[in-house]
């Protein structure tokens, strides 16, 4: 991550039994090869606060590179995690997550050890070190770069072994290793009645909450899915519509891909309503009941209803882990492309394609939405990956409420967490092949928008780092378990329920208990107050808060859609529907691979102008309060440097700092840098030069 922290510090003391290290310190032991430390120096420079069931395996004096000036220090290798240990750095109880000192094992993506300019060794998990290295690179997957050179003079020893104890830790790690009692300093033993930072949609009560919150009086929250007995990758609850029984939903839910029916997502003040859904599952041979049920879940009380081909015009999952490998490995410090060739090799990873391509489809979608009064319905086949991304990114676009930073982390926990995303799958932390960071991308996407639309958004770019960074640490079970079920399983909520399982649902995984109530949302656990604040964009207009948005009732750019009328949206343009259903006596369209589909004519006109009916010699459509429409073109799409980047340390100065003393800091160091570049210049043309302070104080 980003920022370091503060607090207290402690000593190594050997001991003679294992090296463990908990909330009173850490412990050392006879015969691990780990050296007592030596003065009073070295031992100030080991860490504080480390975490209940942590064993330091092994550690060494060095310096890290990279940086200006070089920070000397300790590397730190124990059960969980790689620390380099800053001399003179004091470690904070109360934040005992570095988020920048840090690298769980989980996060570590590649490891270098390096002796002369040429001998170079990349060590995987139970590889042998075959030299004793100078330095060594530890590389993150979150593109952090840990670079650390080892001292002389009888160190050597320690170099090793604490290169291989690296290498041996990561070979042990298993990705769902908790850091088991993480949360005693913070919530304490009286962690029940602590009250999250925002809704974690376990409740009846927080749903009914949150669909007040949205005046979706046509919905009701089901507890069809209580015991996880209808799909354990749905929540226990969710919305459907008022007049659909849960007996209803219970059959029309079994005629879709894992159960995942159709049910609400977001209900739009102006009346619309935006549903997601998994595929129909055409095997299967429902009742007329069960037809109308699905019918009905669909229509959700609309005339007007379309289906959105989610996947169409969209990435694949190999294809975005292939970007997205392509990325990292151009973003490396050591990068073999040539600077001329650099521009044209990102271009070649297909990122920002795939950033573009998920921009536009949610503009598309959010136009379907605010246009008119109707039901869209985003299908994908497994309903747990891009539904997620279009759904939320269609929100940020119509919903002020959802760009502020409280309505940002309620949507991702709902759209997401709630909703079942595989995160352990799609990060690489269960060894399946179906590895792709569909929420990376995701999150790509928001910074788009962030820095299109900079004062229509009330968190900064330092919480996406801070988000962006938190699927690598494995401190809660927000990203560490696949489902909802196995997140409650592993919490312990659920133990006298008799569960039923069915073909293709995750099962649960094994591990150490942890408090449920705790989340990704705890900041503090790894975040100081001063860096807690950062969170907030400085450029946040109060203007476009939620207070004055759209009233709750339908306004006036809104019309209804015509009466019966059934739409499939696909590559860019709406086709008629005959019917929503593939088990009628004629074949539907959505039951046909959108690949086979005709191709319709794509318009010049935007789908907003087509949408809102306006005459082309009137120009642009006049966008209605509250709604964002992204530009897609080449040039808008950037790459997220202060991310991607973070190897690079030349390349983060002159970045927008996010506080007037940040911004300070960079124009000093910038004005160090013209002095040192500007060459020497003669006494007679010193007048015409200008001091830079005199050009800002004057522009003041």
């Amino acid at each position: 991550m980003w920022w370091g922290g503060r607090g207290q510090s402690f000593n190594i003391a050997p001991q003679k039994e294992e090296p463990e290290m908990g909330l009173s310190g850490p412990k050392s032991v006879e015969g691990t090869g780990m050296p007592e430390p030596r003065s009073r120096q070295l031992g100030s420079c080991l860490a504080s606060g480390g975490l209940p069931g942590e064993q330091i395996l092994a550690w060494a004096p060095g310096v890290r590179k990279g940086l200006e000036p070089e920070m000397p220090g300790t590397l730190i290798c124990s059960n969980l995690r790689v620390t380099f240990q800053p001399c003179g750095w004091q470690r904070s109880q109360e934040t005992p997550l570095s988020s920048e000192y840090d690298f769980s094992l989980a996060n570590i993506g590649r490891l270098e050890a390096v002796n002369g300019p040429s001998r170079v060794q990349l060590l995987r998990p139970g590889s042998l070190l075959k030299f004793i290295p100078e330095e060594i690179l530890i590389h993150g997957q979150d593109f952090r770069l840990l670079r650390v050179g080892f001292e002389a003079g009888g160190l050597e020893p320690q170099a090793f072994q604490v290169t291989m104890a690296i290498i041996q830790a990561r070979a042990q790690n298993s990705p769902t290793q908790q850091y088991a009692g993480i949360t005693l300093s913070k919530a304490g033993q009286s962690s029940d009645s602590r009250k999250p930072p925002i809704p974690l949609l376990e409740t009846t009560e927080d749903w009914e909450t949150e669909r007040k919150k949205q005046a979706a009086r046509g919905w009701r929250v089901s507890t069809v899915n209580e015991r996880f007995d209808v799909a354990t990758s749905l929540p226990r609850y969710f919305w459907v519509p008022k007049r659909t029984l849960d007996s209803e939903v219970r059959r029309a839910f079994g005629h879709f891909h894992q159960g995942r029916g159709p049910r609400l997502s977001w209900h739009h003040p102006g009346g619309s309503d935006l549903l997601r859904c998994g595929g129909f599952y055409t095997a299967s041979d429902p009742n007329k009941e069960d037809i109308r049920a699905v019918e009905s879940m669909l229509q959700a009380g609309h005339s007007d209803v379309v289906l959105v081909d989610t996947m169409d015009e969209l990435p694949n999952l190999a294809d975005v882990q292939l970007a997205h490998l392509r990325l990292r490995a151009l973003c490396l410090p050591d990068s073999s492309v040539a600077e001329d060739k650099w521009l044209s090799a990102l271009e070649g990873t297909r990122w920002l394609d795939y950033t573009r391509s998920c921009l536009r489809k949610a503009s598309d979608v959010s136009v379907l939405v605010t246009s008119r009064v109707r039901s869209v319905v985003l299908q994908e086949r497994g309903d747990r990956d891009f539904n997620g991304l279009l759904s939320s990114l269609v929100q940020l676009l119509s919903a002020p409420e959802a760009r502020t930073l409280l309505g940002f982390q309620s949507l991702v926990q709902r759209e997401w967490v709630a909703a079942g995303h595989p995160f352990l799958t799609r990060l690489g932390g269960s060894g399946s092949s179906e590895e792709a960071p569909v929420f990376l991308l995701f999150l790509d996407c928001v910074w788009q928008l962030l820095q299109q639309f900079p004062a229509e958004f009330e968190f900064s770019e330092f919480f996406l780092l801070a988000l962006h960074d938190s699927v690598r640490v494995p401190d809660t079970l927000t990203f560490l378990r696949d489902t909802p079920w196995e997140r409650g399983k592993q919490g312990g909520q659920f133990n006298n329920y008799t569960q039923v399982y069915t073909s293709g649902y995750s099962q649960p995984l094994a591990g150490n208990s942890i408090n449920p109530q705790l989340s990704v949302w705890d900041w503090n656990l790894r975040y100081s107050n001063k860096q807690i604040l950062q969170f907030r964009n400085p450029g946040y207009d109060p203007e476009h808060c939620p207070d004055s948005w759209l009233p709750r009732q339908q306004p006036s750019f809104m019309v209804p859609g015509p009466p019966s009328s059934m739409w499939l949206f696909s590559r860019g343009a709406l086709t008629p529907l005959n019917q929503l259903c593939p088990w009628r006596d004629s074949p539907s369209l959505l039951a046909v691979s959108s690949r086979w589909l005709p191709r319709p004519a794509i318009s010049s006109e935007s789908l907003a102008d087509q949408e809102w009916g306006l005459p082309s010699h009137w120009g642009a459509c006049p966008l209605p309060p509250g709604l964002l429409l992204p530009g897609c073109l080449g040039p808008q799409i950037r790459l997220w440097r202060r991310c991607y980047l973070r190897g690079r340390p030349e390349v983060q100065m002159g970045l927008s700092a996010p506080t007037i003393s940040g911004l300070q800091e960079e124009l000093s160091h910038l004005q160090e840098l013209l002095r040192k570049w500007t060459p020497r210049i003669s006494p007679e043309d010193h007048c015409k030069e200008k001091n830079p302070n005199t050009i800002l104080s004057q522009s003041r």
